[in-house]
């Protein structure tokens, strides 16, 4: 979603079918006009490296110029935070991509989706891939959250 909504804030170019997924190219609209890339792979979210890593070797990018924006349980739903590298808390589709780019140290901005109050993997698994149950409008300000973070990284000032 909130690639989607960076697409439109930034009015890319045409969509294109890249690296097992979606790719988008263009200059996002904000101060010195960096050119970007829009990635949403179409690997099921835990070999979400299969898309990643052959899109960041085309570009020939340094790990800290990639940015994964991902849901994360262990923020409070709306929270959203960034960091450069870091651990992986579980997340499998943080491990695949850091396996397929040789590294961890490329920008994370986490979406703090929250958590169901139970640890059981398939209640968890279930949580975070069924639609929110909060208000669109909170989803909205999440999103748009979001989409600043990921903007402020861009422009070096990560925001945090």
């Amino acid at each position: 979603m909130v690639a989607d909504a960076l697409a439109a804030r930034w009015e890319l170019g045409r969509e294109r079918k890249r690296f097992r997924g979606r790719l988008l190219e263009g200059r996002a609209s904000i101060e010195g006009s960096p050119r970007v890339a829009l990635l949403w792979p179409e690997t099921y979210m835990n070999e979400a490296g299969r898309s990643v890593g052959p899109a960041r070797g085309h570009f020939k990018l340094e790990l800290d110029r990639v940015i994964v924006v991902h849901d994360e349980i262990d923020l409070p739903f709306g929270e959203v935070r960034s960091r450069l590298g870091g651990g992986l808390a579980g997340h499998n589709g943080l491990r695949s991509i850091k396996q397929a780019l040789g590294g961890a140290d490329f920008w994370r901005v986490r979406l703090g989706v929250g958590r169901p109050p139970t640890t059981d993997p398939e209640i968890v698994a279930a949580y975070v891939l069924a639609p929110f149950d909060e208000p669109a409008d909170d989803v909205r300000a999440l999103v748009e959250r979001g989409s600043e973070q990921v903007e402020r990284v861009l422009s070096g000032e990560d925001g945090n």
